[in-house]
């Protein structure tokens, strides 16, 4: 059994990188409230745990190499935000964990890859509801960006 905090991981990981994969090549501005839902911050101006985590998320896609931006918006958005290189053709490459009734099985062949892409996995994994689908389809996505960012070492 996950632990709730890494469900709501997966969950804004898969949000985040499917938005702004909806806006490339263009840079976008992406709210905490649009991945994590609206909320009120407190008496002293201080936000929830989740919408915080939510905003930790998008920092640590950016420092992993996932996403680029420019600023930090007070604690409401990061600006200028857009999927890396490597994260672009990672999730445009068939993920090996598909999730069970995301794609027909008398689909034609160009329907069947299509749905398959890890993106589209995504994307099923966030529709179903199934923390434990999304988790397996977003632990595939970050070994695969894990294995991309590796240094080669030319003296082999």
């Amino acid at each position: 059994m996950t632990d709730i905090h890494i469900s709501d991981f997966n969950r804004d990981v898969a949000a985040i990188l499917i938005r702004l994969y909806n806006q490339f090549p263009r840079k976008t501005t992406l709210y905490v409230e649009d991945i994590a839902g609206y909320e009120e911050p407190d008496e002293f101006g201080l936000h929830s745990d989740r919408y915080l985590s939510c905003l930790g998320a998008m920092l640590w896609l950016s420092d992993e190499g996932f996403i680029r931006y420019e600023s930090v918006v007070k604690q409401e958005a990061i600006d200028q935000a857009v999927i890396t290189n490597p994260c672009f053709v990672t999730l445009n490459t068939v993920c090996t964990k598909i999730i069970e009734g995301s794609i027909e099985p008398d689909a034609p062949i160009s329907v069947s890859q299509t749905k398959s892409l890890i993106l589209n996995q995504l994307r099923s994994g966030l529709k179903s509801g199934s923390s434990s689908s999304l988790e397996s389809i977003v632990h595939e996505l970050l070994q695969r960006m894990s294995y991309r960012s590796k240094p080669i070492n030319d003296d082999l």
